[in-house]
């Protein structure tokens, strides 16, 4: 089989031609499946507080924080996507795995103890404001996960990678 030259590439089904860029990218399985985690978790997300809050707001679906992570959920899918396309004994797959690890902890350590200090200006922003000694606009509380919202996220991302490689 000849080598495809820089300005060819190799369709699925072996044939040698010009595929364009768009094409490339909608072709690009570690992107489809990271990108499909990252959808169905925000997806499952919204639905989630539709039920509870009994009402809609299109912002959560790039909100951050709840049930799943997507964060979780989508450097998961990058790293088993990474792992399935080029083997899990190769340094790409060791790069994606660190990313996800890094990622995760930071989504419910990090974010989260932010999140949690948002609270608590909000609440002296509160007092103040009462008082008539400051008009300030309240912070973003919930930023980051809890360990729980983020295990399920990466279960959730392990799972359409994999589905993606069936």
């Amino acid at each position: 089989m000849r080598k495809p030259k820089p300005s060819t590439s190799l369709y699925r089904d072996g044939r040698i031609g010009r595929v364009s860029p768009f094409t490339q990218l909608l072709q690009n399985k570690v992107l489809s499946a990271t990108l499909t985690a990252w959808v169905v978790a925000q997806s499952i997300k919204v639905f989630l507080a539709v039920r509870r809050r009994r009402q809609f707001d299109v912002r959560w679906f790039l909100g951050t924080g709840g049930m799943p992570s997507a964060h979780s959920a989508g450097v998961s899918a990058l790293a088993i996507a990474v792992g399935q396309q080029v083997g899990y004994h190769t340094p790409g797959f060791a790069v994606a795995l660190i990313f996800a690890l890094v990622t995760m902890f930071d989504a419910q350590g990090v974010r989260r103890a932010v999140g949690r200090q948002a609270i608590a200006m909000n609440r002296l922003v509160d007092e103040l404001y009462v008082k008539g000694q400051v008009n300030q606009e309240r912070l973003m509380e919930l930023l980051g996960h809890t360990p729980v919202e983020v295990f399920v996220g990466a279960a959730l991302g392990t799972g359409v990678a994999l589905l993606c490689y069936r």
